[in-house]
């Protein structure tokens, strides 16, 4: 605090004496006690000692004591009171004059004492406020058409958008092979009966373990396959699921880059390398360097459109007869002789032969997204397990629909006849499934970043990047390097059928079932969770029923090398 000069505490000393010596007597209004004694005094209940006028006792005897004493000598003459009258009128003036006096110094001393102050003070309040007034405001408008529509979307992927996304993660091109796999074991139309139970029961199986992952991530917090198995059965065997994981998805990034070079060379009819490296370049970059599901979630529909336009035209030619060899179809005389179609006798008991295995190699693999699981938990909005078993509810219910219901038109359109690929049964003159071709070529482009982002995950979960430092330089850079090596190597090859099928009935196998299992095991136990030892039996059964069908795929694959 700034200290005030030498004058000013003069002349308020002054105008303090000057009130002292003024009178004898207090100004009027000003009590004898000061009132911070007079305060104490009533706030503690003591009547403050003031002298006030008398009581009606006291003044009714007085009247009596007057009544009783003399009359009192006559008045004062004139001139005695005049003269009083004067002196007290003289009394009064100089009274008045020693109070404006000592008001006026006391508002003097004040104004100087606070003038002094502020002035020595570099923050200046008062100048501030009129900088601050005479500042430019610069006002943005914001044009909002409908204010009552005016929402804030939150982060994260809605329910509807990740059950379309899974959906086109399950249901691929394998989902069209899917008719051969009956056809491997039957020749009647009730040979799919057995069949549509297998495609059920296994598709349910693997929605348990998807949702088994999703609970995992929302016990432990991971938030990749990898973070799941170390938070929950251990850090030290973290590097089995990783190498598991990434090794299934790069083989399933390999297929699908060389089906497409197939697909588009022979739609475009030109030479397949040049075609693959420019489906890669223009279309394939660019999806895969996509960070979210959310984002590709307008693509994954475009590619659910397709399989589901298959699906409608395929029913179309089953219902209208065009391929029916008994009701002479307009079509069928343009098929080559053994796509055309074929049924015997063989119905359901021909699964308990030796070749249904076929098809349980085929569906223990169709519905695998399992990989991506801890991607479709971390990103949906407002996750909880609730909601997310919402989003494997409806994607593996629309998963199983779709597979169950394109395996039964296209065994009942050609029977024993259906192709490894069941498009390549209808004729090359048929208009609507020449739509169809186009179409399931690009539901299989649109397929291809989901099966890369696990590839991607995988490879840096081995690298042992955390997630705080995926930046998108280090995304781009990894995306980049493992497109180019996958192109390159389907460019090199032409048949990888024995790698994939014998890496999908090992791999995609432990990933669907097995380590689902172990993981939600582990951490039950771990956490102590109470109330789900009905949930770890089944889980334990589910992975059981993954290892029997992975070693029948597996000697299966090694029995076509002979």
């Amino acid at each position: 605090m700034v200290k005030p000069k030498g004058p000013l505490i003069l002349l308020a000393a002054i105008s303090n004496i000057t009130l002292v010596a003024s009178s004898k007597k207090l100004p009027i209004g000003i009590p004898e006690k000061s009132w911070g004694v007079v305060g104490y005094e009533s706030f503690h209940g003591q009547r403050p000692t003031v002298k006030r006028s008398s009581t009606r006792t006291e003044k009714k005897r007085t009247a009596r004591e007057v009544a009783k004493v003399p009359l009192s000598p006559p008045p004062p003459t004139a001139p005695e009171r005049v003269v009083e009258s004067s002196k007290d009128a003289s009394e009064e003036a100089t009274s008045g004059v020693t109070k404006s006096i000592v008001g006026v110094g006391l508002a003097v001393a004040s104004a100087a004492l606070g003038g002094s102050i502020l002035a020595s003070r570099q923050e200046k309040p008062e100048t501030s406020l009129i900088e601050a007034f005479n500042k430019p405001v610069a006002v943005k408008p914001m044009i909002v058409k409908n204010p009552k529509k005016l929402k804030i979307e939150p982060e994260g992927a809605s329910v509807a958008s990740e059950i379309i996304s899974l959906v086109k993660a399950i249901v691929g091109v394998g989902v069209l092979s899917l008719p051969a796999g009956v056809a491997a074991y039957g020749s009647a139309p009730s040979a799919f009966v057995p069949a549509a139970m297998l495609i059920i029961v296994i598709g349910v199986m693997s929605g348990y373990g998807f949702s088994l992952i999703g609970k995992v991530c929302s016990y432990t917090g991971a938030r990749s396959y990898r973070e799941a198995w170390s938070l929950s059965v251990g850090e030290d065997s973290s590097w089995i699921p990783a190498w598991f994981g990434t090794l299934k998805t790069f083989l399933a990034c390999l297929a699908f880059s060389m089906v497409l070079g197939d697909t588009f060379s022979s739609l475009l009819e030109t030479d397949r390398n040049k075609t693959l490296l420019s489906v890669t370049l223009l279309i394939l970059a660019p999806l895969c360097l996509k960070k979210d599901l959310k984002s590709l979630a307008p693509y994954s529909f475009i590619g659910v459109f397709g399989m589901v336009y298959t699906t409608c035209a395929m029913a179309a030619r089953w219902l209208d007869g065009s391929y029916s060899v008994n009701g002479g179809g307009e079509l069928v005389g343009e098929l080559a002789r053994h796509l055309k179609p074929k049924f015997g006798e063989i119905g359901m008991k021909g699964v308990l032969s030796s070749n249904a295995l076929i098809l349980v190699c085929m569906l223990s693999t169709a519905y695998m997204a399992h990989f991506n699981a801890p991607k479709f938990y971390t990103e949906l909005r407002n996750n909880n397990v609730q909601r997310f078993n919402s989003v494997v509810s409806w994607g593996f219910g629309i998963s199983i629909f779709l597979m169950g219901f394109i395996t039964l038109v296209g065994f009942l359109t050609f029977g024993k006849a259906c192709d490894g690929l069941v498009l390549n049964n209808y004729a090359g003159s048929d208009s609507l499934m020449g739509i169809s071709r186009i179409a399931v070529s690009f539901s299989l482009l649109f397929s291809y970043p989901l099966a890369f982002m696990g590839c991607r995950d995988g490879f840096l979960d081995l690298a042992k990047v955390p997630m705080e430092r995926r930046s998108a330089g280090i995304m781009n850079f990894v995306t980049i390097g493992l497109l180019a090596g996958i192109t390159y190597l389907a460019i090199s090859l032409t048949d990888v059928s024995f790698v994939l099928a014998f890496g999908g009935a090992m791999l995609g196998n432990a990933l669907t079932y097995v380590f689902p299992a172990m993981m939600y095991g582990a951490i039950v136990k771990k956490q102590r969770r109470k109330g789900e030892d009905l949930g770890v039996f089944v889980a334990m059964i589910s992975a059981v029923l993954g290892i029997v069908m992975g070693g029948i795929g597996a000697g299966m694959a090694l029995k076509s090398l002979d």
